[in-house]
Order: structure tokens, then C-alpha cells, then sequence
């Protein structure tokens, strides 16, 4: 009897899915992924993986959201804190990010200036406890800038350099001692055709460079496509960018920031699964074009469903680990473990993911 290759699969859903005429830069990712596929099916045991092990990108950082918008706080103490670190720690992540260091009037450390500008007194400093538990297992802390919110309401990203000029010297003069003290997250969420977008991070990711003495920074934005849906009750985008429009779009924006942003670490959920050869390889390119990092953002939630948020399928989240791989990407960071991949997150899902996270990746 023939043995079914990989190969064979995808020929066959192919064929049943013919009357759909993939784009050409779609197309090339296709035919990519069936060079990937065409080995035989690999066969773990009985229960066990039906795919190669290890095959995606491993997941090195994590986003830290404790200034939230759109999705619930866990109010964990110091005591939590340290017990997810070290479920982190036990799964490879080196570096954790604090997503922002205020949202309009939360905010995460007693600062003295955004104190001044009305907003809420925290009952304890997150910055410190988070700098003291990466130095404590051995990871880097990268801090995310403050969001007023304005560029929310507005669309204006500059609104958000006045208030971080005073942000950023206060932060590096309180904490920069910090050995654990890795780098700068500059926390604006663009996508293309933002307002103000490349004046904004010139001269925020300048003034971090300078302050700290050249540490380095990044972004995380979002690809405009088929699920980037913001606040709307639809599933799906009518006007998604195309891989040509994306390119184009993001070559401005990267030859505007990349002397003072280092890494750049696109949302992965904004586009179907079968997009993400075609979007990864076009982000690589531009990342090698102009010296930069090519990082993913591989999200651990899931954007395919009426509920936000959930916990991902587990192969959703391995497509994009394995795309990202195959583009050569070089770091995959998450937003975010502590609710989605957790073993102790509220969502009973997250620690069955994270069963499921270190089976494939060979993790005792």
C-alpha cells in the first residue's frame, strides 16, 4: 500500500479548495509550505504528535500586562509574580516586557510626574518588583513606555512623546542601576498610515538610546489584515493590506526608525495561517534590509473567536512558531504567558497549553 506523504495531503486539499485562486505572493508561500510537508507523516506513538517536534521557533520573551485594557487582571502579589517567573524561566523565555508603564490613569510605579498630571497612586511598584524577579532568574527587563490614550482617541501617535520625554529620564534615574535592566519597549500598537508614526518612535526610541547609553528598543505592531477587526462585532476585514501594500508601507516606516529602534516584532494574529509565509518572509526581509531584528509576536490568544480573550489552539499557535521559523526569524516573544500560557493563569486553558507548549518542544 502507497504511504500518504505530507505531500499528498496538501494536494488533495488543494484540489478540494481549487475554485479559490490564491494571490501570487500566496501562492509562493504555498508552495514553500509543501516543500516543508512533503516528508512522511511522523508518527510519535500512540496519543502522540503527528508532526515533528520542535519544528517552530521557541518562545524566548513575554510581554508582562499589567496595565490592561481588554483583558482581566489576575491581581497576583509578589508571591505569584515569582512562582510565574519561574514557569517561565522552566520553558526558555530570557526576557519579559512590561507591555506600558501607565494606561491614561493607571499606572505601574509611583511616578512623580504622571502623579502630578492626575493620575491613580499604585498600591505597590511593579517596574522594581519585575527588575528584582528577572535579576533574580537570570532574565532581561525591557520597559514599555507610557500610553495617555490620546493616540487611541486621536489616531496621532505624537501625542505620546511629551509625556515619555519625562517618562524616560525618570524611569533610568530610578531604576537603570538595574543589572536586569535589558531595554525599551516603545509601546505604541501602529499599524500602516499611522499619524505621527515615524516622528513618534525617532524620538522616543532617540531618547531612550541616550539616556541609557545605547540600550536597545523595539516595537511591536500589527499587520493591517483580514482579522485586524479592532473594536467592530465582524470577524474578518474587508480592506486588508495586501503582502505588496505591507511591504511597501512598512519599507517607509523601517527606513524612517531603524537608527534608533533595534528589533521589530509583528502581531502575528492579524493574518490567516496561510498568509503567514508571504507576511514572515516580506518582515524578514525588510528586518535584514535595513539591520534590524526580525522578532514575532507570537500571540497565545485567540483572535478567531467572538470572545476576546481566550487561550490559543495549540496548533495555531504552532503554525505561526513554524512559519516564523522557516522566514528565519530571530527571537519569538508572546503577548502575553501570564494569562494565556500560564499554569496558574485564571483561564483553566493556558496551563494545558503550556502541557501541550513543552510536549512539542521536548521540555521536561
Amino acid at each position: 500500500m502507497k504511504e500518504f506523504t505530507r505531500r499528498d495531503f496538501l494536494k488533495t486539499t488543494a484540489a478540494l479548495g481549487a475554485a479559490a485562486i490564491l494571490p501570487s505572493e500566496l501562492a509562493r508561500g504555498a508552495e514553500r509550505m509543501e516543500d516543508v510537508l512533503s516528508s512522511p507523516i511522523f508518527q510519535e506513538g500512540p496519543g502522540g504528535l503527528i508532526v515533528p517536534p520542535a519544528a517552530g521557533l521557541p518562545i524566548t520573551g513575554t510581554f508582562l500586562d499589567e496595565i490592561s485594557h481588554d483583558i482581566p487582571h489576575q491581581n497576583w502579589g509578589e508571591k505569584e509574580w515569582d512562582a510565574d517567573f519561574a514557569h517561565m524561566k522552566a520553558i526558555g523565555i530570557d526576557t519579559v516586557i512590561m507591555i506600558r508603564s501607565g494606561y491614561r490613569k493607571f499606572i505601574t510605579y509611583p511616578s512623580k510626574y504622571l502623579l502630578g498630571k492626575g493620575c491613580y497612586m499604585p498600591s505597590v511598584d511593579l517596574v522594581d518588583m519585575y527588575l528584582r524577579l528577572a535579576q533574580k532568574y537570570g532574565m532581561k527587563f525591557w520597559f514599555g513606555l507610557y500610553d495617555s490614550g490620546r493616540y487611541w482617541d486621536t489616531g496621532d501617535l505624537s501625542w505620546e512623546i511629551e509625556d515619555n520625554k519625562y517618562v524616560i529620564d525618570e524611569v533610568w534615574q530610578r531604576y537603570g542601576h538595574y543589572e536586569s535592566f535589558g531595554g525599551w519597549y516603545i509601546s505604541g500598537e501602529i499599524s500602516r498610515k499611522t499619524k505621527g508614526a515615524i516622528d513618534a518612535f525617532h524620538a522616543m526610541g532617540k531618547q531612550c538610546k541616550d539616556v541609557s547609553g545605547g540600550l536597545p528598543t523595539f516595537i511591536s505592531p500589527w499587520i493591517d489584515g483580514k482579522k485586524a477587526i479592532m473594536g467592530t462585532n465582524n470577524l474578518t476585514n474587508a480592506d486588508a493590506v495586501s503582502v505588496a501594500e505591507h511591504e511597501r508601507e512598512w519599507n517607509e516606516i523601517f527606513d524612517g526608525i531603524h537608527d534608533v529602534v533595534d528589533a521589530c516584532a509583528f502581531q502575528d494574529g492579524h493574518i490567516d495561517y496561510d498568509e503567514l509565509d508571504a507576511f514572515f518572509q516580506v518582515n524578514k526581509k525588510l528586518a535584514d534590509r535595513y539591520g534590524m531584528k526580525c522578532w514575532t509576536n507570537a500571540e497565545t490568544f485567540d483572535r478567531d473567536m467572538p470572545i476576546k480573550f481566550l487561550p490559543i489552539k495549540f496548533d495555531k499557535l504552532r503554525m505561526k512558531l513554524e512559519a516564523a521559523k522557516r522566514a528565519g526569524y530571530d527571537k519569538a516573544i508572546t503577548f502575553e504567558f501570564s494569562h494565556f500560557l500560564s499554569p496558574q493563569s485564571s483561564y483553566l486553558q493556558a496551563g494545558h497549553l503550556y502541557n501541550r507548549y513543552k510536549e512539542y518542544f521536548k521540555i521536561k
